[in-house]
C-alpha cells in the first residue's frame, strides 16, 4: 500500500473514533445461557448504551467455532439483534435465511466471540479480511457488486485492518462486533468494542451475514439460530 493510501485508510478509520470507538462497556441483563459444547455463557440480553437508540438485544443464537480434521475449539460466538425493533417486518412465509438477513440489515445486531484459549488480535483481524474478500469475490461473480462499489468498499477494508492491535486477546476474553441500526442518509457503521470503527453499509452487513451464509464458520450457531427464529414473525 503507498504512503498516500495507508494514511486516507487511517483517517477512515479514525473518522469513526470520535462517535463510535470508545462504545461504553455492554450492559449485560438477566440470566444467562451456557454454550453446551464450550462452558462459555452468554447473557440473554444487552444493551448497548449512549446515542444508539434502540431496545435490549436478544441473544438469538449461539455456538462454538472448530477448526481442522481433529475439531480444535476456537471460539463460542453468540448473536444477539433488536427483535422488537418496529422496522422488522417478518412474515411467516419467509425462509430462516430470508429473516436473519432481514434482520441484520434492518436492525441493531451484535456478535460476541469469547475465545476458548488465548488468541490474537491480528488472528482474528485476518478471519474478518478473509470473509470479506471472500464474499466481495463472490458478489461481483454473481453480478449483486458492481466494480464502483468494489472500488469503493476498497478503503474500508482497508481501515478495518488497522484497528486491531498486535496483542492478544486472553482466553474468555470478549470481542463483540456492534451494528446499530440504519439511519436514513448514513452509513452503517460496523463497530468493534474498545478499538474502533469503519463506516460502510456494505462491510458491515456482509461481515455479520457470513457467519450465516451455508452452515456458516459455526453450524451450531446457524442451527440455533435457525431454531430460535423459525417460528417467529413481526407481522
Amino acid at each position: 500500500m503507498t504512503s498516500i493510501a495507508l494514511v486516507r485508510s487511517r483517517r477512515i478509520a479514525l473518522a469513526g473514533l470520535g462517535l463510535y470507538a470508545l462504545l461504553p462497556r455492554i450492559h449485560l441483563d438477566g440470566d444467562s445461557v451456557v454454550d453446551p459444547d464450550t462452558g462459555i455463557s452468554f447473557p440473554r440480553t444487552v444493551r448497548v448504551p449512549g446515542q444508539f437508540k434502540t431496545g435490549p438485544l436478544e441473544l438469538v443464537g449461539l455456538g462454538v467455532r472448530t477448526v481442522s480434521f481433529l475439531g480444535i475449539q476456537v471460539y463460542s460466538i453468540g448473536f444477539y439483534a433488536d427483535l422488537t425493533s418496529p422496522t422488522l417486518k417478518i412474515t411467516s412465509a419467509m425462509s430462516s435465511d430470508e429473516k436473519i438477513e432481514h434482520i441484520v440489515r434492518n436492525s441493531a445486531v451484535l456478535l460476541r466471540i469469547v475465545p476458548t484459549r488465548t488468541t490474537s488480535y491480528t488472528h482474528l483481524r485476518d478471519a474478518f479480511m478473509r470473509a470479506l474478500q471472500g464474499r466481495l469475490v463472490d458478489a461481483q461473480k454473481r453480478g449483486a457488486l458492481s466494480e464502483d462499489d468494489a472500488q469503493a468498499v476498497a478503503a474500508p477494508m482497508r481501515a478495518l485492518k488497522t484497528l486491531f492491535p498486535n496483542s492478544p486477546l486472553a482466553k474468555h476474553a470478549s470481542l463483540d462486533l456492534y451494528v446499530p441500526p440504519p439511519a436514513p442518509g448514513q452509513p452503517r457503521p460496523l463497530i468493534f468494542r474498545d478499538l474502533g470503527s469503519v463506516q460502510n453499509n456494505w462491510v458491515a452487513t456482509e461481515l455479520l451475514l457470513y457467519y450465516f451464509t451455508g452452515s456458516g464458520p459455526s453450524p451450531a450457531l446457524k442451527k440455533t439460530t435457525v431454531a430460535r427464529l423459525e417460528a417467529f414473525e413481526t407481522t
